[in-house]
């Protein structure tokens, strides 16, 4: 299968936590984690959520860096990666901050079974995929991405997110920035969340790299889906 190069990024806690119990952002890393971050988005062709984060974080995903927007704008790319919803039943709200701040292309991912009016609604102002019947088809969907000239596909969660894409063997990496702090609560989203492996299914990892960053780490992981544990 022709898909992009795909790698989740994500901020948790000690405890594995992405947010509180609220489902609201918690700042876990500082500013050298944050550049990191933006220098990621800067060089992918396009960034994605679900629509968990979408509807709890309301999220941007612009460049912030004014000199790697000129960058990407004096290479021939927009200024900001294609900014990606996958949002299976279009309840992505038509003011959110993915539609009102920073230039660029915006997709939202819907299923077959998205309230038509809504669908309509939302393609004023993105463009629209339809992939998969009652829930968007993951794999359908990265495909059609790499026929869109996407090479390099980054991932920023939500939980949800994370589990069907590497559930469906469709991420290459993973950096998890862990941060010096204790969130808590069973409710509390991890950074990978779903309905879960079974034991013959669990997803292999293979170390990469450890970096202190502020005040906390940065792990580096190669993903091999392939690989369950015994």
């Amino acid at each position: 299968m022709e898909r992009p190069y795909t790698f989740i990024n994500s901020a948790m806690s000690a405890d594995g936590k992405i947010s509180t119990k609220e489902r609201k952002q918690v700042r876990i890393s500082g500013s050298v984690d944050f550049d990191r971050m933006d220098e990621l988005r800067a060089t992918s062709d396009a960034v994605m959520v679900g629509i968990g984060t979408v509807l709890a974080d309301d999220p941007s995903l612009t460049v912030k860096s004014v000199e790697r927007r000129a960058k990407r704008k004096d290479s021939g790319h927009e200024e900001n990666p294609i900014r990606i919803i996958v949002d299976s039943q279009a309840r992505t709200p038509i003011d959110a901050d993915i539609f009102k701040k920073g230039k660029g292309t915006r997709i939202i991912a819907v299923s077959q079974s998205a309230p038509v009016e809504r669908v309509n609604a939302l393609g004023n102002t993105a463009v629209v995929i339809v992939a998969g019947e009652n829930k968007v088809d993951l794999s359908e969907l990265v495909v059609r991405l790499k026929m869109m000239g996407i090479n390099r596909l980054m991932i920023e969660g939500g939980a949800s997110l994370n589990f069907g894409m590497l559930s469906s063997g469709l991420v290459d990496e993973i950096y998890s920035f862990v941060g010096n702090l204790i969130i808590g609560g069973t409710s509390s989203p991890t950074l990978v969340d779903g309905v879960g492996f079974e034991e013959n299914e669990i997803c292999g990892l293979e170390f990469v790299s450890c970096d202190r960053m502020d005040d906390g780490v940065l792990l580096k992981w190669r993903v091999n889906a392939a690989q369950a544990f015994d």
